[in-house]
């Protein structure tokens, strides 16, 4: 789906999220509940949510997008951005830009970097060098008030 200018909505049908300036607070999420719960947690400044290390490869970008959509759709009006990381491997990370990914991580030291990142640039999306500090979701137990509350401190970072 496209927004203004052409670029990928966010699901839930918010405006696309800034690419300029500095990102929300990063969670590493592994599954749609805990994409759900830390939109649930992020209110209006939102959230930047991390796929784990290499997802690029073996999740890939259409179960992660319909996972943040899912996410999304029960939490509509959060600001968000989904980020996918490919590791070292560009042909992943033009794909998840080919499927409405708006940023994604790749090793600056694949040689296809900039070739990925001036792709990237040309569709409104973004190559990260390097994984933004996140706490990984996937130790935590969000059913729990302890799990819950130290999701909630991260993101009031």
């Amino acid at each position: 789906m496209r927004g203004a200018k052409g670029q990928p909505e966010r699901p839930g049908g918010a405006a696309p999220w800034p690419l300029q300036g500095p990102l929300p607070p990063a969670v590493v999420v592994h599954a749609a509940a805990q994409a759900e719960a830390a939109l649930a947690a992020a209110g209006p400044r939102g959230v930047l949510l991390l796929s784990a290390r290499g997802a690029g490869a073996y999740l890939g970008p259409a179960v992660f997008l319909r996972m943040v959509a899912r996410a999304a759709a029960a939490h509509p009006g959060v600001p968000h951005l989904a980020v996918l990381d490919c590791a070292d491997a560009p042909g992943f990370a033009l794909a998840a830009i080919r499927a409405g990914l708006r940023a994604v991580v790749l090793d600056p030291a694949c040689p296809a970097f900039a070739a990925v990142a001036g792709a990237a640039a040309e569709c409104g999306a973004a190559v990260l060098p390097a994984r933004p500090e996140a706490l990984d979701l996937g130790p935590l137990d969000l059913r729990r008030p302890g799990g819950r509350e130290k999701l909630a401190a991260w993101l009031r970072r």
